[in-house]
């Protein structure tokens, strides 16, 4: 489901952290969830206490714990730090080791949120596999994501939501294509002061709204192969900054990152906003070399210095690429082709 549908309150209804206001979720076997950055660690004890604080809540002895402890170790990769408290572990250390121990400590249900996002793409990799050897196991995974790719890679089911109630229940095949139907959102255009769910940072200064344009300043929806475009991003500071970086990820339809867009990587560029002002900023695509299709972007906002986060949003907008004649040859074959080059080509 989009931001806001509901999937974060739903997992943690299951995972009996919130109440729900009427119904009742039926859960049956031991529950071990995974729900945002640092969730079921104490950050006052070390990585090695949280791993036997965790094991006891969900029921196990010491020598259970003991028995699977190498493995979670050797897994999260943060062997060196297991006796550091993890309040001065990097938001990637406490994902690395928060999911180590929820997918170790043998859960007959296994809840996982869009954490792994905060992972880099071999730890990902490492924990999708993870996920496939759990639920082989016969226990179950559930698994909410943006990465289609990921979804229909692991699960044998799909549910999405659309403002908190259920809009389809079915194959992945089925349910990645219901997902990718709904382009409601696709309207050059989005206020991201509503959005709370999948948003993080300080918020110092966020951002206010994107929205795509020609290069011409015409406000569109989606583009042809081959033209340029602008994304303007109305930002607000809160508090006076500077040395601030706009970062923009570009995903396709099964959610596999296309490319980064840094604003200090390819200019050296930063910005700087008084207290309580407000300014349009614009990220300038010259030609755009996507094969058709829709894209989605995450927006970041952080610091060129420390890497502090101000403002972070997935999936904050939605843009469509259309198919245009661009070689001039008639050719419409970009069915699956991500990008494309303009070639020449020459025989000696």
């Amino acid at each position: 489901g989009r931001n806001g549908a509901g999937k974060s309150t739903l997992l943690k209804i299951l995972s009996r952290i919130t109440e729900p206001t009427h119904g009742r979720a039926v859960m049956r076997g031991r529950v071990s969830s995974l729900l945002e950055v640092g969730t079921g660690f104490h950050p006052e004890l070390t990585g090695r206490e949280n791993i036997y604080m965790n094991g006891t809540i969900l029921g196990m002895k010491k020598k259970e714990i003991d028995r699977k402890f190498d493995e979670i170790v050797d897994f999260s990769g943060v062997e060196k730090f297991l006796d550091t408290p993890t309040k001065r572990y990097s938001s990637g250390m406490q994902v690395r080791l928060a999911f180590a121990v929820a997918a170790h400590l043998e859960p007959e249900i296994l809840i996982i949120d869009e954490v792994l996002a905060v992972g880099d793409a071999d730890f990902q990799k490492k924990c999708l596999g993870k996920m496939q050897d759990v639920a082989k196991g016969g226990r179950t995974v559930l698994f909410v994501s943006h990465n289609l790719a990921a979804v229909e890679n692991l699960c044998s089911r799909v549910v999405t939501l659309s403002h908190g109630v259920l809009s389809f229940d079915g194959s992945p095949a089925d349910g990645v294509r219901e997902y990718l139907s709904d382009d409601a959102e696709i309207t050059g255009f989005r206020d991201l002061t509503v959005i709370k769910q999948g948003r993080t940072g300080l918020g110092d200064i966020r951002f206010k709204s994107v929205h795509l344009e020609s290069l011409g300043g015409e406000r569109v929806a989606f583009i042809r192969m081959g033209d340029g475009f602008r994304i303007g991003m109305r930002l607000q500071a809160h508090q006076s900054v500077s040395g601030v970086v706009i970062a923009i990820a570009v995903f396709n339809e099964n959610g596999i990152r296309i490319c980064g867009l840094n604003s200090s990587h390819t200019s050296r560029w930063t910005l700087s906003q008084r207290t309580g002002h407000e300014g349009m900023w614009f990220c300038v695509i010259q030609q755009v070399n996507l094969g058709p299709g829709t894209y989605r972007l995450n927006l970041q906002l952080k610091s060129s210095i420390g890497n502090v986060v101000f403002d972070s949003i997935q999936n904050a907008f939605s843009f469509r690429v259309e198919y245009a004649d661009i070689f001039g040859t008639g050719c419409t074959a970009f069915g699956s082709n991500i990008v494309f080059f303009q070639p020449n080509w020459a025989a000696e």
